[in-house]
């Protein structure tokens, strides 16, 4: 077995990626895929906490946007983001993995509350962490949130898995000529305005050095292949410049 690069990995996972090609909703083959991957990087001998987006389900900022309070659409998200978690709990158990779901906002039927100290014992031993429910405040989007708990599981780096191979200068679907970066730092993230995280989160992970890579969820075994220290996506940390593909 390959030395890996990361032990501990906070995953952040957009609602909208277990739509699979569907508009809404949840797609059991997207998921059950997903889900295979995880388990597949958790046999390297790596340690996976989750933050789930709930975009797939409802967004707290479009629905603000259309006239709703922007707190309370914020919250209505962060139930969005527990029925994707328990969705992946539920796919993976049947795979036997061992997950534990753990939300910002008590829910006490149905998954545990986030304590920090907890989630870190349920990752030593072996188990799967799904934590839902954002930051449990409102104005704060699940990429905080991700970057949050990456501080606080004192993760090794956070991976953004998304629909696309990395970051671009500009939008692949859109733009056939664009070009894709290799590495990033920080303020080159910032300052080019360029759509990884918001601001908040990128801002979070360069004050406490915290590595990210973006790659292509869908593209199989990249999970398992950027553990190992494989060149996959687009890797963001600290430097001074921007590096695009060959």
């Amino acid at each position: 077995m390959r030395e890996l690069k990361y032990r501990r990995v906070l995953l952040k996972l957009s609602g909208e990626a277990l739509a699979g090609d569907k508009k809404y909703g949840i797609d059991s083959e997207t998921l059950s895929s997903i889900c295979r991957e995880i388990i597949a990087a958790q046999d390297l001998g790596a340690e996976i906490a989750l933050v789930i987006g709930g975009g797939n389900i409802f967004r707290g900022v479009s629905a603000s946007s259309q006239g709703m309070d922007r707190a309370q659409a914020d919250y209505m998200g962060m139930l969005a983001t527990l029925i994707n978690a328990l969705a992946l709990q539920d796919a993976l158990e049947k795979m036997d993995a061992d997950t534990r779901v753990m939300t910002a906002i008590s829910m006490h039927e149905v998954a545990e509350p986030y304590i920090r100290r907890r989630a870190l014992r349920h990752l030593e031993k072996k188990r799967i962490v799904i934590c839902a429910a954002g930051t449990g405040n409102p104005y704060f989007t699940t990429d905080t949130a991700a970057a949050l708990r990456a501080m606080e599981l004192k993760a090794d780096v956070i991976f953004k898995a998304t629909k696309v191979d990395g970051v671009y200068d500009k939008d692949p679907v859109l733009h056939p000529d664009a070009e894709m970066f290799i590495s990033l730092s920080y303020i080159d993230v910032l300052n080019k305005r360029l759509k990884v995280m918001d601001s908040a989160a990128v801002s979070l992970c360069m004050d406490n050095n915290m590595p990210l890579v973006v790659f292509n969820l869908f593209h199989k075994d990249n999970i398992s292949r950027v553990l190992q220290g494989e060149k996959a996506g687009t890797l963001i940390q600290g430097g001074k410049h921007a590096s695009r593909t060959q």
